[in-house]
């Protein structure tokens, strides 16, 4: 059974929403929250580059390492750069786009600047790290140092 709707004079929909001048576009509301969260990334030392995109991938860890598989079809390994510092991995490159014949109707594959990053714990060994592409698939292993794997130690009685 359903209800009727009552409308009750001094409800939200009646009263002005004070966090926004409706004189104002809306626009420029966004602009300013916008601003204010790009403040916010660069004080945290975060600058997002103009233009780029992240490509999808999996961080995993495993007794042995650290194992980072990304999604890159189609890009060239010439085009792809893998980068350590500190403990910050990042996979940076470029998807360039063919040369196409006719009219070009709808696109959805990303093109341009891509960049991937993943902070690692200190136990990661950055001299041995490795990467390979295969099936548009780079996966990058960054090893353990020894200390940091698990061990099983043995009980003895006293």
């Amino acid at each position: 059974m359903n209800l009727p709707v009552r409308h009750r004079p001094g409800q939200l929909l009646e009263r002005p929403f004070p966090a926004l001048s409706w004189s104002e576009p809306i626009a420029a509301e966004f602009n300013e929250l916008f601003e204010r969260m790009n403040r916010f990334l660069e004080a945290a030392g975060v600058t997002p580059a103009v233009g780029t995109w992240a490509p999808l991938a999996d961080l995993q860890e495993t007794d042995d390492a650290y194992v980072v598989e990304a999604e890159l079809p189609g890009i060239k390994r010439e085009d792809i750069d893998v980068e350590i510092s500190e403990h910050e991995l990042c996979i940076t490159g470029e998807y360039k786009e063919r040369e196409r014949e006719g009219v070009l109707r709808r696109s959805t594959r990303r093109a341009g600047r891509f960049e991937y990053r993943a902070l690692l714990p200190s136990d990661a060994k950055a001299e041995e790290i490795t990467a390979t592409l295969a099936d548009g698939v780079l996966t990058v292993t960054v090893p353990k140092a020894q200390e940091a794997k698990p061990r099983h130690i043995e009980i003895t009685q006293a």
